[in-house]
């Protein structure tokens, strides 16, 4: 049994390292590139986690029901690219409540306790999955830089505490909640955070390296908390993955939870700091 399990387990591991090294440079490609080409990535990706969501919550033949969901945030995307965040907001907004009034009227058939609840909080966190990046990238100087820097925290943050709790073990950080996850890759994965963090910043010319770090060290804590937070919502719903999308990975919910909020974090963070026009800048440059 042991020696299937170690099979098992490196089989997984090589999954998700071949996922990875398709996955990763073809977002930083498009996030490059930008434009169109990332801001339909991002429409893409919100799209299938408001799909993985809804998913969880009703049988697959009921996902019509959820539609309004998806065309509000097919018409946020498509404001964004046209320079009108705000609208943009407005239509996901629209179309969380139509999604969330609707469930909880006419619930679908195998739908939890607070459905409406449920589905609308699923249409919330389907756009920041689009808002995060995209409205980051918008900054049209430090839009790019603050996404390598977003990703290369939250990336790092995720295998070290990945080979980290692998490799130390020890105390569980929330055995109810993600049996796996111990403090050992907790502290590993903040570690990693920050390295890459800095690294990031010291390569882009930013001069205050040490609120560079700062902020590292607190989008790699937001982002094992947007990892927990899914384990939550899928221990609540009695699934180990969102979907069987992404091998090795799950879904884009199990791949992307992390992403999510440290992206609506980074942004609200730029934004508070230099305002809606430079959120990049806002972000690493104090």
């Amino acid at each position: 049994m042991g020696e299937d399990s170690d099979e098992s387990k490196a089989h997984d591991l090589a999954l998700r390292v071949g996922s990875a090294a398709v996955l990763a440079p073809l977002t930083l490609l498009c996030a490059y590139l930008d434009g169109w080409l990332f801001l339909a990535l991002c429409a893409f990706a919100a799209g299938g986690i408001f799909w993985e969501w809804m998913h969880l919550l009703a049988e697959r033949t009921e996902l019509r029901r959820f539609v309004p969901g998806w065309v509000g945030l097919g018409a946020a995307a498509v404001l964004i690219g046209l320079g009108d965040p705000g609208a943009a907001v407005v239509a996901a907004a629209a179309g969380a409540i139509i999604v969330g009034v609707a469930a909880g009227l006419r619930p679908p058939r195998g739908a939890p306790p607070h459905v409406g609840v449920w589905a609308m909080s699923g249409a919330v966190y389907a756009a920041a999955a689009l808002f995060g990046p995209a409205l980051l990238r918008r900054d049209p100087q430090w839009g790019f830089t603050a996404l390598l820097f977003l990703f290369a925290t939250v990336w790092a943050t995720d295998i070290l505490a990945f080979f980290s709790g692998r490799t130390i073990g020890g105390p569980r950080l929330w055995p109810s909640v993600s049996p796996n996850k111990t403090w050992a890759g907790a502290i590993g994965g903040l570690v990693g955070g920050l390295a890459a963090g800095v690294a990031v910043a010291y390569a882009s010319g930013v001069g205050e390296l040490a609120l560079a770090g700062v902020m590292g060290l607190v989008l790699s804590v937001l982002a094992q908390a947007g990892d927990l937070l899914e384990s939550a919502v899928k221990r609540h719903f009695g699934a180990k993955d969102a979907s069987h999308l992404i091998p090795g990975h799950g879904g884009l919910m199990d791949r992307l939870d992390s992403f999510i909020v440290a992206a609506l974090a980074a942004l609200l963070i730029g934004m508070l700091h230099q305002g809606t026009a430079a959120p990049g800048r806002g972000l690493l440059v104090w």
